[in-house]
C-alpha cells in the first residue's frame, strides 16, 4: 500500500522502537517529504548515531523522497489553521500536505493527528 511516512515512523524503523512492526507493510511503496528526511538524519545524530551511517541506514529502507515544492508548501501553509491548536511542526504539515497531495495516507507515531478531522487518512503506529 502507498503510504506518506512521518519521520516519526521512520524513526521508529530505524531505532527499533514501539510501533515499528506497523510501518514494515508500508515500506515497499513509501514516500516521504525531503522536509521529514532531513528530520530523520537529525533525530538520528541526536540518538547519536553519526551522519553518514543515519544516511546509510534511512537509504537502506529505500523511501522514495519527495521534494518540498512550492506546492507543498501551500499545502503545508493552509494546514497551520487547523493543525496549530494541536501543536504540530513544520515537518507534520509538511508530512500531511505530502500526503494531501498524492491522495494516500500518511503512517505516524503521532496519535493527535487522527483527532484533527482532516480529509488525510492517517493510520497511527501507536
Amino acid at each position: 500500500m502507498v503510504a506518506v511516512l512521518d519521520a516519526s515512523a521512520v524513526l521508529a524503523v530505524a531505532l527499533s522502537e514501539i510501533g515499528a512492526p506497523k510501518v514494515a507493510p508500508f515500506l515497499a511503496d513509501a514516500w516521504m517529504s525531503a522536509v521529514n528526511h532531513a528530520e530523520v538524519l537529525h533525530g538520528l545524530k541526536r540518538q547519536g548515531i553519526p551522519f553518514l551511517i543515519g544516511e546509510g541506514l534511512v537509504d537502506s529502507l529505500e523511501i522514495t523522497v519527495v521534494p518540498f515544492t512550492r506546492r507543498l508548501a501551500g499545502f503545508a501553509a493552509e494546514l497551520d489553521a487547523v493543525t496549530s491548536v494541536a501543536g504540530l511542526s513544520l515537518g507534520d504539515r509538511a508530512c500531511l500536505a505530502t500526503g494531501e497531495a498524492m491522495s494516500c495516507p500518511v503512517v505516524t507515531a503521532d496519535r493527535v493527528w487522527t483527532s484533527l478531522g482532516l480529509d488525510i487518512e492517517v493510520i497511527s503506529i501507536r
